[in-house]
């Protein structure tokens, strides 16, 4: 059998401090709102510049980093696996999400982008 592996790597802006909530026993959950910002050029060669929004989800010692040091605007760069949820909206329609379980974050100055 092949082995498969789920892995991502982004770097971006925190969109908002990290909303941690403390669960049972010593259980603790950070989510975080990650901008990726992508560049191209369109027909006319005007750059364009495209954000895309992940959520971002701190288990535990890692929650306990993104609380420290995860604020609006913090420049982080992440590893972590893909996760795919569904649940019942309230109208009875299914809504889907994905968020990234992190594994591994570090910070770092802003790169510039040129």
């Amino acid at each position: 059998m092949e082995n498969v592996t789920n892995k991502v790597v982004l770097s971006g802006y925190a969109g908002a401090d990290a909303e941690v909530k403390n669960l049972s026993g010593t259980q603790k959950l950070a989510k975080v709102r990650l901008a990726v910002n992508d560049y191209y050029r369109n027909a006319s060669g005007e750059e364009i510049k495209n954000t895309q929004w992940f959520n971002l989800t701190f288990w535990n010692a890692k929650a306990d980093i993104a609380e420290q040091q995860i604020k609006k605007g913090t420049y982080l760069s992440i590893e972590g696996r893909l996760l795919n949820n569904f649940y019942e909206a309230k109208d009875g329609s299914k809504r889907y999400t994905t968020e990234i379980v992190v594994t591994e974050v570090s910070f770092k100055e802003a790169e510039v982008v040129n």
